[in-house]
């Protein structure tokens, strides 16, 4: 097998002249033979002025390096796409598959015998782990770690729970402009992700359960010394691997590995996304996952960690408390401890580490839960065939059982103009319907789930009311709000046949989502539906490639021709 800048030569017919050729230029850079005869360790800079969220990568990155050199290895620095989630349009889900496209590309394509990924923003991981078990390479992942907190009035603040708190306020008139504006400065005080139980946490946390990150690599704040200290750690990890040759993620990712992370993100009241992302890693994999499983893992794994928006807390508490070791810790008999890491660990010598901390009540016993059953639900019915989910951890109580009026949406642009016009017919007891907004309808399902409750609703009280749609929905986001109804309304799913004034059973204990209307007259309306045209912003390149080859959420919205075949 050849290695190092031997690997993978470019092709001009000769292979002597292909090693010549890029050695001399190479060496433009300054590179000695004693640095290039070395094992290479690839290190992706994510960093872009438009991502806040890798505001730390530079840092990161120096540090990495640092660990590489030390035990001997050579590190190489390459750029790929960088995907902000409030700076990507029309949503970043829509481009996570092409980060991956692009990052398992450049891994196949330049030499390198490992390959240190870097990552944080919500669809930076994901994309980064699809590509790292489809190109099979050694890998260590580098989560950038949360935000530290924020404060505004003598209350704790995280991006982005509270952002979506205050913002309702406004809203409802309970605060004015000169204050959302001093909120505005004070959400986000430093880089990182957001530091409450969103996406970006949720995928850190599934990273580290699933072994493909060093201990406690989920948690460090972004600005703390001991992040750096961690990737430089985790440099040598991937030097170490890079002699070694191994192991590659396909020797070590069973499906006890993807079970943990399952329990881990029903464990810690994880983002919706989570699911998402997770599916589409696993079917990269030869592996899969079961969406009847997952609840049932979600009706035995209670949430332990006290985190917004399920809990109190936020990510530098859930950090100081022990983190995602002393989380599995906790867990249990719930983990398969004999799931193994890139250090060639076990979870158990992970969780045999877990510190103790006296008094911590950010990770609590599984004696004493947050909540007695996991933060997802399943859920199955007429209106969701293939199946929906439910953040019931950060949901209302009094709205787990209940019937109410559909009031519909036709997009995402339909509810932007009608959501607060005085004369919607809409009361606080009717179910918020929207639809077209999934996969193929909007495009890229974006995360419009989090309906606001409508203006004179919210004025006049309301905090919650059941929303549903095909959509998703931040990680950060609370509420009574069924997301990933499939088959999404775009491609002819239940969702399109409902109408203003149907009514809508959720019943979250027995998984059921219904339209109440008999099934001659959905047949009827069946009949009636118009397909939908192709449309117009999918006439060419990237967007007729995902436009004609995109999956639906139970399958993890990867491309079609994306998925490892497998069991």
């Amino acid at each position: 097998m050849t290695d190092g800048l031997r690997k993978g030569l470019t092709s001009y017919g000769d292979a002597g002249f292909s090693l010549f050729l890029r050695k001399a230029f190479i060496k433009a850079m300054g590179y000695s033979d004693d640095a290039l005869n070395r094992p290479i360790v690839g290190i992706t800079n994510t960093y872009s002025d438009y991502n806040p969220c890798h505001g730390n990568v530079p840092q990161i990155i120096e540090a990495v390096k640092r660990g590489v050199m030390l035990t001997g290895a050579m590190p190489m620095v390459f750029p790929t796409i960088s995907i902000a989630e409030s700076f990507a349009y029309p949503t970043s889900m829509y481009l996570r598959n092409l980060m991956a496209m692009d990052t398992e590309e450049m891994i196949r394509a330049q030499p390198m015998d490992a390959v240190v990924v870097i990552g944080g923003c919500d669809k930076t991981l994901p994309a980064q782990i699809m590509a790292a078990v489809s190109a099979d390479l050694p890998t260590v992942v580098i989560p950038v770690g949360p935000m530290v907190v924020g404060h505004h009035k003598g209350e704790v603040l995280g991006a982005c729970t509270d952002c979506r708190r205050l913002w309702a306020k406004y809203r409802a008139g309970e605060i004015d402009e000169v204050e959302i504006e001093a909120v505005n400065g004070r959400l986000a005080p430093s880089v990182g992700t957001c530091m409450v139980m969103g996406t970006a946490s949720t995928m850190a946390c599934i990273t580290e359960a699933l072994g493909l990150s060093l201990p406690m690599s989920a948690t460090i704040p972004a600005p703390h010394a001991e992040r750096f200290r961690s990737a430089e750690a985790s440099g040598k990890v991937a030097a170490a691997m890079a002699k070694a040759k191994g192991p590659r993620p396909s020797e070590f990712l069973t499906e006890a590995s993807f079970r943990n992370a399952q329990v881990v993100l029903q464990a810690i009241g994880g983002s919706t996304n989570g699911l998402i992302h997770l599916t589409a890693i696993a079917n990269r994999a030869p592996h899969r996952i079961d969406l009847q499983v997952f609840d049932q893992l979600g009706r035995e794994v209670p949430v332990l960690v006290d985190l917004k928006p399920s809990g109190e807390h936020y990510m530098e508490h859930f950090h100081h408390a022990g983190g995602v070791p002393k989380l599995m810790a906790q867990l249990g008999d719930l983990i398969d401890l004999d799931a193994r890491t890139i250090e060639g660990k076990t979870l158990r010598d992970v969780v045999a580490a877990a510190e103790e901390v006296p008094g911590q009540d950010a990770i609590r016993s599984r004696q004493n839960p947050i909540k007695p059953e996991g933060g997802i639900a399943v859920l199955h019915g007429n209106l969701a065939p293939r199946g929906a989910v439910i953040k019931h951890s950060a949901a209302s109580a009094k709205l787990m059982q209940h019937t109410g009026r559909a009031v519909v949406f036709e997009s995402v642009e339909d509810m932007t103009l009608r959501l607060d016009d005085p004369e919607l017919d809409v009361a606080a007891d009717d179910v918020l319907v929207l639809r077209n907004a999934g996969p193929k309808g909007a495009p890229g399902m974006p995360e419009a789930g989090y309906l606001p409750i409508p203006k004179k609703l919210g004025r006049a009280g309301v905090k919650d009311m059941v929303r549903i749609s095909d959509a998703r929905m931040s990680g950060t986001a609370f509420g009574t709000i069924v997301l990933h109804i499939t088959p999404e309304s775009a491609v002819g799913g239940p969702l399109a046949l409902v109408k203003n004034g149907d009514r809508i059973r959720l019943d979250v204990a027995g998984r059921r989502i219904e339209l109440l209307v008999d099934a001659a007259e959905l047949e009827k309306r069946r009949a009636a539906l118009i397909p939908a045209a192709a449309p117009e912003w999918a006439s060419r390149g990237y967007a007729h490639l995902f436009n004609e080859t995109i999956l639906q959420a139970d399958e993890g919205c990867d491309f079609d021709f994306m998925r490892r075949q497998g069991k």
